[in-house]
């Protein structure tokens, strides 16, 4: 990875973002990113290789697992990762257009130049609905994927011991998961960092319409009393 782009494309971020979007992306980056990277890729790592299954019969111990573990964890939560963080780099592309089209009109105007964006990064008419709409967007995909991981794994939680009786098994067969207390303990931390995140970008929500909603009526009070 390469890290200066990383840096580079987290502080473009936190440029444009209010508080609550600067604690959403700590949030994001450091207790849901670095705990998936460090530590939870390698909790799940053995998951199929020590799924264990009293039985010998070919295939069973396949078809049980598949059966338990539709989607991996891992997988489920890169993709949950992906999405998420997606929004806020099509707010940086939002400026990056505006600055764009700002110097390419300073080129053509000359000495009648007149500033379209005094402030590009100011979230005022298209940019201001694309940072809102992002907001709803990342709230959105982390409330899919809760519902995504209760519907999979029930109470976000995984059994010590699961039965199986799909064929090609010859009866019940009694198979056990490799470390199911760690990995409970994991799934929680990112099921409640997710509904955190989900909160904030809710209050962020709200407090960009509540500001909106204010300035709108200041504008019309000012005009009403010339």
């Amino acid at each position: 990875m390469n890290w200066g782009v990383f840096e580079g494309l987290l502080s473009g971020v936190n440029k444009y973002s209010t508080a609550f979007g600067r604690i959403w992306l700590s949030l994001v980056f450091i207790f849901r990113l670095l705990v998936y990277v460090v530590a939870a890729e390698r909790v799940w790592s053995d998951d199929h290789k020590d799924f264990d299954c009293n039985t010998r019969q070919p295939g069973c111990t396949n078809v049980c697992f598949d059966h338990f573990f539709p989607v991996s964890h891992i997988r489920l939560w890169a993709l949950q990762l992906i999405l998420v963080t997606c929004p806020s780099l099509l707010v940086i592309m939002h400026v990056a257009y505006r600055e764009a089209k700002e110097q390419r009109h300073r080129a053509a105007g000359g000495d009648s130049y007149h500033c379209i964006y005094p402030n590009p990064g100011k979230k005022r008419g298209g940019l201001w609905w694309t940072y809102l709409l992002s907001l709803i967007f990342k709230a959105g995909v982390d409330v899919v994927f809760l519902y995504i991981f209760y519907r999979f794994y029930r109470n976000y939680t995984l059994p010590r011991l699961v039965k199986c009786e799909l064929p090609p098994c010859p009866n019940v067969v009694d198979c056990f998961i490799s470390r199911p207390t760690e990995k409970n303990i994991f799934t929680l931390f990112m099921v409640v960092t997710a509904c955190i995140c989900v909160v904030l970008s809710l209050v962020e929500a709200a407090y960009l319409i509540g500001k909106r909603c204010r300035e709108c009526l200041q504008a019309s009070s000012t005009e009403s009393c010339r």
